[in-house]
């Protein structure tokens, strides 16, 4: 049937949150999440990265089966979901869950009570994934709860809060402590504490939880029951404005469809095309949907295997696996243990929940995990046309590669047929992906033999391979030579020549390793070889010993448990007053707000009448003249209003804080690849997009193009100033000393990943100039400065508001300036509102992020272990823009001793200035590069003396009262007492000792522990930068409104400068409220930046409650019995002033570099983490088994936000530190736009045991209520986990007697670990060998040196 035939379009009709939508238009390009968000006004799903990949759009959908009467609810990214897609389901938002007007649900509740929110952007999504699994199971098993997370990212918390709300609803005891000696840790506080200390490790009380009603829930629709059993299924044809969509009812009429429109992709869970046309610009007019068919659907058990749907979810396939494996004999379900395995960790549950079985195939993608796998283990396709039907194998679509045409356009693949396994077979898939969870294989298998019956001779043999080249590949040869072989260690050296040879990998563009690849692709068929052996032991144990020992534990991977974790802080006096909320965990004030999805973020605001959606258009080139621009194409476009350039900036385009301009739009020349150049405006987002991809610009390249830091070197590009720090005499201290190393480590970026992207709605008010901008920003007052003078406006026409920042971490300060300035730009040219919300790949393209950094070191020490010189360069990689690359090289200079007192010292920092976008602040701000380098030589000096790491960094460490490197007095004891606990609480030298136990009797596999100190010096360098002020209203009712000028992110700063408020004035915390930061009410205020928002905003509103108070005093004298309404009454009706401003004149801190010394900082904090990780050899995988913090952050106003901050920072550190790796092309262009790309930690990645405790009785006279600032130091502190890393390489490489010297570079991702654990694979990766080697891999009885260690691993 033709289109033209087809009726008009239909009504689309579904139901969100219990109410009824009829979409009469419905757009088959518009999505769930946007059709919630704009048509609906539902902004409590958000969008995060838009691809699926970060969970924060997370719903739950409902689904009705009339033929099973059964409803099923799953969870679902709404980026990815066609509305058309939702005919007849039901939808469930957050707002549905339960909201502060309605009914807080248990979930959201729990979820805010155990801080699991900190900016709360995430949160939303977090909430609908454990909704949902709560729905399905109210009572979930920890491995149900925690892989229902793994679709979702959260950068603030850490996950350990969040899990421990999960954990609430678990049905295994939820006993939240370490089982030590089999009690609880809670009875047996006494060996953990000392006696006097009063200690508390409890951050909620679950008394206080509502219980989980069932029967509450939101019912499924009955109209949409009635509908699904009553009404005939018809087919649905809806038109958008440039795409159809149809979904036909049967097979027959999907033949005709795809033999009219043959290139019409069929899409299911659209988790394949979507994609596609959402970020490589593919465009469909047409496309089919045929999951409502039921042939497509099918599932059928036969005797020798099983037929299942092509549009059956991988959800759905998993859990037909699970439940065949538990009823089929073992040896018939090796095929689906294989499948289900790669099943657990593919995308995340909400992915699996939609993409189906046949897409996944026919996408026929190299990453796919299923299809080498099942091409391996011999499924079959059932393929039909208007020709008739066929069964072919599914290994024939890779048979020659991409260009293969087996499937014809008009064939449909209606089901696919997976055998059971054979007695003698043996069937495996592995995978090695940057994370292990939810993120794409970096080369995955599936393999498959089959032996003569009672023998190990091969009769068949199946390999493929994923992830290598363009698509699943087959090591044909290689079987077909193997065949008839015994299983044995001379066929295990040929197969792994011969696999070498077939599978040539191209060198791949997007800077994909390819040795490592071809390193996991023999190792994939060593794990095979020790699997299948092993697997015959079982059979016959006489003839076939099977594997050593030593090898077994390389055959369990890692799993995901749920952590066990334990946090410790200072309990507070108890004389202090009940109503004195100081030194209590108090939940954040947005804490529900966040998860009832109520909190407002920029994009939340509702339009504002006429308003205009603005999309950037950005450099191609890195360093280039503009030659023109040509919009006519673009303005053509529907709903296009204006294109916006330099020429329409009024005033300032350039602004010069430092050496050299930050730009607003390029005028003449672009200097980076991601430049703004000009910006689209148009009537909705889409439109703008689409225009601005229209636009074309002609470049003229200019040289050099300058791209890493090497290359800056070599043109002597640099900003100014360079710094240099000197102390002692250094080239004499290197004459005498006993030893001297000389290294380098690189250490690379870090994109912030903020949940939220950057975000701007500049509303021009019509009159003065005036104009309200919102802002996601940790500066207001940079934004109005920036935008006035991009205006040539005064600052007072300009009214910057935020009410909070879904994350920032230091990227939200210049560029945020940037942004805004373009959109009020374009919002004063057009006279109306313009909204500017970059979509996830613009982020991270524009934005910047960490300064990538080379630290060359050359270090004198004596043989017992003192360091008595060093002398380093630092380089940072700034970018094409000063921004604050200059600071950041300051900072890394005068942190860089980190916790040691090194007496002589010569330091030099360079700021580099390359193409690449500008770089910027960062959590930490050049100190966990610096810091990072420092413990870098010290494992040096470990491994030259023989000394222990830990041996070396107590001896040089900071002991008495002393003076820094830039003579600033400094008492370490504080540095020493958490180094000691952290000793002592994580039993370190007697898991040492384990460790080494685990490392003798394992060779595949090995633990390493580490234990680092932190001295990190609190500080923004120059008085000017820590002032502060605050505003604080008292109205005649008693309500107390107050602000200031810190801005919440979701360190929880509004939440403690009402704690503060609230000691001050003795009132409840619940009578005062916190509205904005705007500039309208604090001007001038500094950055919320450094560490410093507690510490400065919380010194002026301390100073105006105690104005206020001073002046209540005579009232409350008078009348000491009153309440405090009574006091307010009266002072009014006295004409008193109820309304204080409070001012903190900031920190006496300064720098001289000429001389080289100075206070540039007003205190210290200190800590220790002690790290345990466990390697595996063959693949570089790891896992984070147990982390131990102990921090000095002084007397804490809130334990639950400064140990979720710690937390938070810390696996933040561990992402730089084992996986965030920012790739580029060779001509400067980002390839890591998103979370498919670029990895942040997930929930799979923290520790397994998990400790914090804040070093009690810590006093710090400085800030306020003695407390210290914490937001950055503990991000150092997850390089614990590098250095346990280091430590487990460094075993490997003792046994295999590899020479001692070898560098590590941050991120340490498994591709490092596998090259350092260099063994007879990547031997014969480095040097493609294929000519026979004289010795084989071989298997010998274990004798005491262990097995393949004869294999030419000498030195190298």
């Amino acid at each position: 049937m033709s289109l033209q035939g087809a009726a008009g379009t239909e009504e689309l009709i579904f139901y969100v949150n219990g109410r009824k939508i009829l979409e009469k238009n419905a757009d088959p390009e518009q999505m769930l999440l946007s059709y919630l968000r704009k048509r609906l006004r539902l902004t409590g799903t958000k969008y995060g990265c838009g691809g699926g990949g970060c969970g924060a759009c997370t719903v739950m959908i409902s689904t009705y089966e009339p033929a099973s009467k059964k409803i099923r609810h799953y969870s679902a990214n709404a980026c990815l979901l066609p509305i058309c897609s939702l005919y007849g389901a039901a939808v469930t938002t957050v707002e549905g869950v339960g909201s502060t007007k309605t009914r807080v649900h248990p979930v959201q509740e729990r979820l805010a009570k155990c801080h699991g929110s900190q900016c709360g952007f995430c949160t939303p999504g977090m909430v609908m994934s454990i909704y949902t699994l709560l729905r399905n199971h109210p009572e979930p098993t920890s491995e149900q709860m925690i892989a229902a997370l793994a679709g979702n990212l959260c950068r603030c918390t850490g996950y350990r809060p969040i899990l421990d709300a999960c954990k609430t609803f678990c049905k295994e005891s939820v006993c939240c402590q370490r089982k030590a000696n089999g009690k609880c840790s809670l009875d047996q506080e006494d060996d953990l504490f000392d006696k006097e200390e009063k200690v508390s490790t409890r951050l909620f009380s679950t008394d206080e939880f509502q219980p989980l009603d069932p029967t509450q829930e939101l019912i499924f629709p009955p109209e949409l029951m009635r509908m699904a059993e009553n009404q005939p299924k018809r087919t649905l044809f809806f038109h958008g404005e440039r795409m159809t969509w149809i979904s036909p009812v049967s097979l027959d009429e999907l033949l005709d469809l795809k033999a009219a429109h043959p290139k019409a992709p069929l899409v299911v869970g659209n988790t394949s095309v979507g994609p596609e046309m959402k970020f490589r610009g593919v465009f469909h007019p047409i496309v089919i949907a045929p999951a409502r068919i039921p042939d497509l659907n099918v599932v059928k058990h036969m005797d020798d295997g099983l037929t299942l749907g092509a549009a059956c979810s991988l959800s759905l396939v998993k859990d037909i696996l699970t439940n065949a494996i538990s009823e089929y004999p073992e040896e018939k379900t090796k095929v689906f243990c294989a499948v289900s395995q790669q099943l657990r960790t593919l995308g995340g549950e909400q992915i699996r929940n939609v993409a189906s079985l046949g897409g996944n195939i026919i996408s026929r993608k190299s990453t796919s995990d299923l299809n080498p796998i099942l091409a391996a283990s011999n499924c079959m396709l059932n393929l039909v046309s208007r020709g008739g039907r066929r069964q072919i194998p599914l290994s024939d679509i890779f048979a020659d590669g991409v260009g293969n045409n087996t499937i014809t356009p008009e064939e449909i693949l209606v089901s696919v047929y997976i055998p059971h396994s054979r007695k003698g077979e043996y069937v495996s898939a592995f995978r090695q992906a940057p994370r292990r969870e939810n993120a794409l294989p970096i080369t995955n298998a599936g393999m498959r033999v089959l032996f003569e019956e009672g023998t190990d001779l091969i009769k068949d043999l199946s390999i493929f391979y994923g992830g290598a080249v363009a698509t699943t590949i087959c090591a044909k040869q290689t079987c077909w030579t193997l065949i008839g072989r015994h299983w044995n260690d001379q066929m295990l050296d040929e197969a792994c020549r011969l696999i070498l040879k077939e599978i040539a990998l191209p060198g791949s563009a997007s800077g994909e390793k390819v040795d490592y690849k071809k390193t996991l692709v023999v190792s994939f068929f060593y794990r095979f070889f020790l699997e299948v052996l092993q697997s015959l032991r079982t059979m016959d144990p006489c003839r076939y010993p099977g594997i050593p020992m030593e090898y077994r534990s390389v055959l369990q991977d890692f799993k995901t448990k749920i952590p066990q974790s334990i946090q410790i802080y200072q309990d507070i006096k108890p004389s202090q007053s009940p109503q004195d909320p100081v030194g209590r965990p108090i939940m954040h004030q947005s804490g529900i707000k966040h998860a009832t999805g109520e909190a407002v973020y920029i994009d939340d605001l509702p339009s504002v009448d006429g308003e205009l959606f603005l999309a950037v258009v950005t450099s191609s080139r890195a360093h280039a003249k503009i030659v023109s621009i040509d919009t006519s194409e673009a303005l053509k476009g529907p709903g296009v209003f204006d294109i916006i350039t330099a020429h329409d900036v009024p005033a300032t385009n350039e602004f010069y804080y430092s050496d050299g301009p930050e730009i607003i739009f390029a005028r003449n020349k672009v200097i980076c690849v991601g430049q703004i150049v000009c910006a689209v405006v148009a009537d909705s987002d889409i439109h703008a997009k689409q225009a601005a991809a229209k636009v074309k610009i002609e470049y003229e390249v200019l040289e050099p193009v300058i791209l890493t830091i090497e290359e800056a070197i070599k043109h002597n590009s640099f900003f100014e100033p360079k710094r240099k720090l000197e102390h002692g005499n250094v080239d004499q201290a290197f004459e005498t000393v006993d030893n001297i190393i000389e290294g380098e480590i690189r250490i690379g970026g870090q994109e912030h990943f903020y949940m939220e992207t950057q975000s701007v709605l500049a509303v021009p008010i019509g009159e003065d100039k005036e104009m309200d901008v919102y802002v996601s920003t940790q500066h207001p007052a940079i934004i109005q400065e920036m935008v006035a003078a991009s205006l040539g406006v005064p600052a007072n026409r300009i009214m910057c508001h935020v009410k909070r920042v879904g994350g920032a971490f230091g990227g939200k300060l210049l560029k945020a300036g940037l942004l805004a300035s373009v959109a009020a730009v374009a919002a004063n040219k057009t006279s109306r509102a313009v909204r500017l919300i970059l979509s996830r790949g613009d982020d991270m393209l524009i934005t910047g992020g960490r300064h990538p950094f080379i630290g060359k070191y050359k270090v004198g020490f004596m043989n017992d272990g003192r360091i008595r010189a060093v002398d380093a360069k630092y380089y940072i990689n700034g970018g094409c823009t000063p921004d604050d690359s200059v600071l950041v090289a300051e900072v890394s200079l005068l942190k860089m001793d980190n916790a040691y007192k090194i007496p002589n010292l010569r330091c030099w920092a360079y700021a580099c200035k390359t193409n690449l976008p500008s770089n910027t602040a960062f959590r930490g701000f050049g100190f966990p590069q610096s810091a990072l380098v420092t413990e870098t030589w010290i494992t040096g000096v470990a491994d030259k003396t023989g000394l222990s790491p830990e041996k070396i960094r107590e001896i040089n460490m900071y002991k008495e009262n002393e003076q820094t490197h830039f003579k600033q007095k400094l008492d370490p004891q504080n540095l020493i007492r958490c180094w000691n606990e952290c000793m002592e609480k994580s039993a370190y030298y007697s898991r040492k000792k384990a460790v080494n136990e685990f490392n003798q009797q394992n060779y595949w596999k090995k633990k390493g522990i580490a234990i680092v100190p932190m001295k990190f010096p609190f500080g923004l360098g120059t008085r000017y930068l820590s002032q502060a002020a605050a505003l604080v209203h008292i109205y005649t009712d008693g309500s107390v409104l107050l602000t200031h000028g810190g801005i919440e992110m979701g360190q929880g700063i509004h939440t403690k400068m009402i704690q503060v408020a609230s000691r001050e004035l003795n009132i409840p915390m619940s009578c005062i409220h916190f509205c904005e930061t705007s500039t309208t009410t604090v001007p001038n205020a500094c950055a919320s930046a450094g560490s410093a928002g507690t510490d400065v905003n919380g010194m002026a509103v301390k100073d105006a409650c105690q104005t206020l108070l001073k002046r209540l005093q005579p009232i409350i004298n008078k009348n000491p019995k009153g309440t405090w309404n009574d006091w307010i009454k009266e002072a009014f009706e006295q004409s008193v002033s109820l309304s204080a401003t409070g001012y903190f004149r900031g920190y006496n801190e300064n720098m001289d570099w000429e001389k080289g010394e100075g206070q540039p900082f007003t205190y210290f904090l200190y800590g220790a983490a002690c790290s345990e990780v466990e390697i595996n050899c063959l693949t570089g995988d790891h896992k984070n088994l147990r982390t131990d913090i102990v921090m000095d952050i002084g007397y804490s106003i809130n334990p639950a936000v400064d140990i979720g901050q710690i937390e938070g920072a810390f696996v933040q550190g561990i992402g730089l530190y084992t996986m965030e790796e920012l790739k580029y092309s060779p001509e400067g262009v980002l390839y890591t736009r998103g979370p498919d790309q670029y990895k942040i930690p997930a929930v799979c990645d923290i520790p397994e045991q998990f400790s914090v405790s804040l070093l009690s009785s810590s006093q710090n006279p400085y800030a306020i209520y003695a407390s210290k600032g914490i937001g950055e130091a503990g991000l150092f502190l997850g390089s614990s986990v590098f250095f346990a890393l280091r430590d487990a390489v460094t075993s490997v490489r003792n046994e295999r007697g590899l020479k001692k010297t070898f560098a590590l570079n941050s991120p340490l991702t498994a591709e490092q670990i596998r090259a350092s654990c260099a063994d007879d694979f990547t031997e014969m990766v480095i040097r493609r060998c294929f000519p026979p080697v004289t010795c084989t891999l071989a298997l010998s009885p274990h004798s005491g040196t262990p097995c393949y260690a004869q294999y030419s691993l000498g030195e190298k």
